[in-house]
């Protein structure tokens, strides 16, 4: 967890106590935006969208994304100040992966080289030159496949009868496999502070995961602290109070989506109890915990499935 570090109310100059939070990344390190202590706060009297997210960097596996930008609301009067945090700092050009010596080196001999048509490729492979054996032999192979075998009647070569006519064997994409995940880009989630900001929350992630057209069903609503929301092929209900959700919650919800014959999800803030996760674990229930930052996160493997594979 970040250490407390204090800061100082521009209108009324009191000092207050602040913890930078800290968020989930991807790949399961906490990260936390780098408070830039040498600035001091803004006075935040105007909020936009653009500037209430900061692009943080996981020191873990460099992977960049967007967290709610810090703000502090002062204790004595009132006033909401925005912390400034520290940019992220882009590699210079020159000092990426790949760059060294060797490569500001012979800046043409790569090129040079694979443009020659048709010549001997591995000859600086063999005069001891490892640093142009990976790209020559690419080329010896394109050289190969343009000059053709001798006979084959594909290219000018000995034997054959003209220019080359056959497709392309060397495609210029691969398209990937039928059973690969969609990539999507990374959730944005958005501060909870209301039941009303939950239900948006779960909303905006189950369109991130590919279902269309969520919403709450039309109608009178069922007494009830869970919200329901509808997709076609899906059913899922939020529960946006403090206390965990239970066995009869998640029968409920199942028993919901087995009438639609429809996908059943269930969003908590306050967790679940034992018997309700096994419940859920035993009907391939996906069960997703939400924080007040807003990203939710899958709690059994049905959940971690369907992030997995999306709707």
């Amino acid at each position: 967890m970040a250490e407390a570090v204090p800061v100082r109310c521009p209108a009324c100059l009191r000092e207050n106590g602040y913890t930078a939070p800290v968020f989930p990344c991807a790949c399961g390190s906490p990260v936390h935006p780098p408070l830039d202590l040498s600035a001091p706060p803004v006075l935040l009297t105007h909020r936009t969208w653009s500037d209430s997210w900061v692009a943080v960097r996981c020191t873990t596996c460099g992977r960049e994304s967007e967290w709610p930008h810090p703000e502090l609301g002062c204790g004595s009067c009132g006033t909401v100040v925005r912390l400034p945090v520290h940019p992220l700092e882009r590699p210079e050009p020159g000092t990426g992966p790949g760059a060294g010596p060797g490569a500001a080196a012979d800046p043409a001999g790569a090129a040079g080289r694979a443009a020659l048509d048709g010549g001997d490729g591995l000859a600086d492979a063999r005069d001891g030159d490892p640093a142009g054996a990976p790209g020559d032999a690419r080329a010896e192979v394109r050289g190969g496949a343009a000059a053709g075998a001798p006979g084959d009647g594909r290219t000018g070569g000995p034997g054959g009868g003209g220019p080359a006519a056959g497709p392309d064997v060397n495609p210029a994409h691969i398209p990937l496999p039928p059973t690969a995940a969609v990539p999507r880009p990374a959730f944005r989630p958005v501060t909870i502070r209301t039941a009303r900001d939950a239900v948006a929350t779960a909303a905006l992630y189950l369109r991130w995961l590919g279902f269309q057209d969520v919403r709450q069903p039309d109608g009178r609503p069922i007494p009830s602290a869970a919200v329901d929301l509808r997709a076609p092929g899906l059913v899922a209900q939020v529960d946006p109070t403090t206390a965990p959700a239970g066995l009869r919650a998640v029968e409920c919800v199942w028993l919901n989506g087995l009438t639609a014959s429809a996908t059943s999800v269930y969003f908590s803030l306050a967790g679940y109890t034992a018997d309700a996760r096994d419940r859920a674990d035993e009907l391939g229930i996906p069960l997703f915990v939400m924080d007040l930052t807003g990203m939710p996160q899958p709690v059994n493997d049905p959940a971690d499935e369907l992030v997995g594979s999306g709707a």
